[in-house]
């Protein structure tokens, strides 16, 4: 695992960028396969890959696009249902073709329909051959996708019901908290494992402690979070806020500085 802590929050999605560049640059010869977050915290790491394709250091012309989550119940085409939020700010941004895009549906209302819908997921993502490199924020609550405390380190995508902090903590992109879905399809930590390459954001002090209890506590369902500790090629890239409760920041900051370029 790889920590890599920048001044502010431009410097981190700038540095974030080029991680995520370096690693779908392994797979030459194939169409990329570049795993999605929603949240503010990728935002600037988006507008990062958008400025390298109009410097034309990146074309995701011929890129596919996979989601790690998506709303239960929410009517097509709402605009905070993650189709929509990928098409604005990663698709419109960095020339993904909406073609190429794929959502958890979570427009059925029965479980077997879900059920079924969360088994054509992991399909989908086995026939692209995987996720080269997958994108991720952290949640306040050390959630990683829409895995909340207690999920099974090995699940896959499935129905999830939303913690009232989630809520909550989503209710700023609704008219209110009664407005929030109260469950979810999301990939699973064992799927997300699944991606080649794993880069989480995180910005700003709120997700401090939950940083420090995922890279530097114990490998527990309770922080979901955690599991970054088990991936082979997990990159982390943080600004001074959210790297503040770290404990071994000066050996993290040494290791990079030796580092070749990822």
């Amino acid at each position: 695992m790889e920590i890599l802590v920048s001044p502010d929050p431009a410097a981190t999605a700038r540095r974030a960028a080029d991680v995520v560049l370096a690693g779908l640059a392994r797979r030459p010869g194939r169409d990329p396969v570049l795993g999605l977050a929603t949240g503010s915290s990728p935002l600037g790491l988006y507008q990062e890959l958008g400025r390298a394709v109009a410097e034309g250091r990146a074309d995701f012309s011929t890129a596919h696009g996979i989601a790690l989550d998506e709303y239960v119940g929410l009517p097509p085409g709402h605009p905070e249902g993650y189709r929509q939020v990928l098409l604005r700010e990663v698709c419109d941004v960095i020339g993904l073709s909406p073609d190429r895009l794929a959502v958890p549906d979570g427009s059925a209302t029965d479980e077997a329909s879900l059920v079924a819908a969360a088994t054509a997921y992991e399909e989908r993502i086995a026939a692209l051959g995987g996720v080269d490199v997958q994108i991720l924020g952290i949640g306040a609550n050390g959630h990683l996708g829409f895995n909340e405390p207690g999920s099974a380190l090995a699940s896959r995508t499935r129905v999830k019901r939303l913690s009232e902090r989630t809520r909550r903590d989503n209710a700023r992109f609704f008219t209110g908290l009664d407005d929030v879905p109260t469950h979810c399809l999301t990939q699973g930590l064992g799927t997300i494992l699944g991606a080649r390459r794993l880069v989480l954001v995180a910005t700003g002090d709120g997700k401090a402690d939950a940083v420090a209890a995922a890279l530097e506590g114990p490998l527990t369902a309770s922080v979901p979070a955690s599991v970054l500790q088990w991936h082979p090629d997990t990159v982390v890239c943080l600004d001074e806020a959210a790297a503040a409760g770290l404990r071994g920041r000066q050996y993290y900051d040494d290791s990079a500085a030796g580092l070749p370029s990822r």
